[in-house]
């Protein structure tokens, strides 16, 4: 047990390879998603990025070549809402980095804002559960903090690398920040409470971008926040940073829109339990929304409007979804949040690009991630059919240009076990 727990950590902790070898995937059906697929399509790799796509195109002398005849190619999946590499153990407050949780050396005032937090100080890149959801065709994914009013600034990372410079794409990816039951948790009042403190932060920080001299000199009236808090939010304040916002309740979502309009803030939802009911304000708006799928019953009383049909309507209404699984060890159910969308009215091209090229538009990278594009980093899958089919398989998984062991930690354990040693004498009942 022990030597293939070890053997599992290390192939957790490994790199992406430094080799440059092109590879050529050829012969499959390729999903760009970002255009028609391609039917016996070839996709050419090399040193990280995807060097051409198409049916008829010249593959490098010494490539490598993957046989993808009869199989599905396409973007690796965007993960939009996690901790992964902060939470090893949901339960276990020893490994869950997503949250502060012990404050008691800070003001009160100060516990529910949190805003100059980063995921990424104490993101672990050999977390075990980053190689169990790449190995399902996930290769990117957000991963948040949580627990506040105002919890903190996520990161978007690649699920691959030693290193958190390695793994990240881009920190801060957002600011993270929550109305309804979750904040009234935090402030400790009614929602009207919430949105009081939300804007009392967001005009000390603007008070302090205009008064950063005095405030330095002691000139100042003194603010709700700490300095760092202050300097955190100025980006999101100057619209550089999206004020990511968790609401689930039709009232909650209105009233994130007001705020974002009265602070001119680039604002996207996650959660809208009942966005649907709104999809018009937030369409005009051009707010995108990160929806979970699954989820149909009224677990509370802000979610009581739920429905399946959540993603399908609010696409319908013109507004831009990313779907997302909300999980961390479970990532990888992504495939089946989108596979269950298509079955409530998302049309399959729609869900497709909501787990692919959408994600990577909302979150300002769709230059570089999203789709089968030359010139796009090469997070590339290659399924056995259908990726939103339960029976699918994945062949093979691709990040930044170099293949990944489909092996995880779970993997191992399962082909330990698999055979037992004939040394290993079997109980028998007398």
């Amino acid at each position: 047990m022990n030597r293939i727990l070890l053997t599992a950590a290390a192939l957790c902790f490994a790199a992406a390879p430094a080799g440059a070898q092109a590879i050529a995937i050829v012969g499959g059906d390729v999903y760009t998603a970002d255009g028609t697929p391609i039917r016996g399509g070839t996709v050419v790799i090399q040193n990280g990025r995807i060097t051409a796509v198409g049916a008829n195109v010249a593959i490098p002398a010494g490539a490598r070549r993957i046989d993808a005849t009869g199989k599905w190619v396409t973007p690796g999946l965007i993960e939009s809402s996690t901790t992964m590499g902060i939470t090893e153990v949901g339960s276990i407050t020893e490994s869950n980095d997503a949250e502060i949780r012990d404050v008691t050396s800070r003001r009160d005032t100060d516990d529910q804002v949190q805003a100059a937090f980063t995921v990424t100080e104490g993101l672990n890149p050999r977390s075990m559960v980053v190689p169990i959801v790449r190995i399902m065709g996930v290769t990117t994914a957000i991963t948040r903090p949580s627990g506040s009013l105002i919890s903190g600034q996520g990161a978007m990372i690649d699920l691959v690398g030693n290193r958190v410079e390695d793994m990240t794409v881009v920190s801060p990816i957002g600011m993270y920040a929550s109305l309804g039951e979750n904040a009234r948790g935090a402030v400790g009042g009614p929602r009207a409470a919430v949105s009081m403190r939300l804007r009392e932060v967001l005009e000390d920080a603007r008070a302090y971008a205009r008064n950063r001299q005095s405030f330095e000199r002691g000139e100042t009236r003194e603010f709700s926040v700490s300095r760092l808090d202050l300097e955190a939010l100025q980006p999101v304040l100057a619209g550089r940073e999206p004020l990511v916002v968790e609401a689930h309740r039709a009232s909650d979502i209105q009233l994130a829109l007001r705020i974002a309009r009265e602070y001119d803030l680039r604002l996207i939802v996650t959660g809208g339990t009942e966005a649907w009911m709104v999809a018009d304000e937030l369409a005009r708006a051009r707010v995108p929304v990160l929806v979970k799928v699954l989820n149909n019953l009224p677990g509370s009383f802000e979610s009581l409007g739920a429905t399946y049909e959540n993603a399908a309507r609010l696409r319908r209404a013109g507004v831009q979804v990313a779907l997302t699984s909300g999980e961390t060890w479970r990532a990888y159910t992504i495939r089946q949040e989108a596979g269950n969308a298509v079955a409530y009215g998302l049309p399959w091209a729609e869900a497709f690009r909501a787990v692919t090229l959408y994600p990577a538009q909302i979150w300002g990278v769709a230059d570089r991630y999203g789709s089968l594009e030359a010139g796009k980093v090469a997070n590339v899958v290659v399924w056995s059919g259908d990726p939103f089919e339960l029976l699918t398989r994945v062949e093979h998984v691709i990040i930044r240009g170099q293949e990944v062991p489909l092996v995880s930690r779970e993997t191992q354990l399962r082909d330990r076990y698999r055979t037992l040693d004939e040394n290993v004498r079997t109980y028998r009942q007398p």
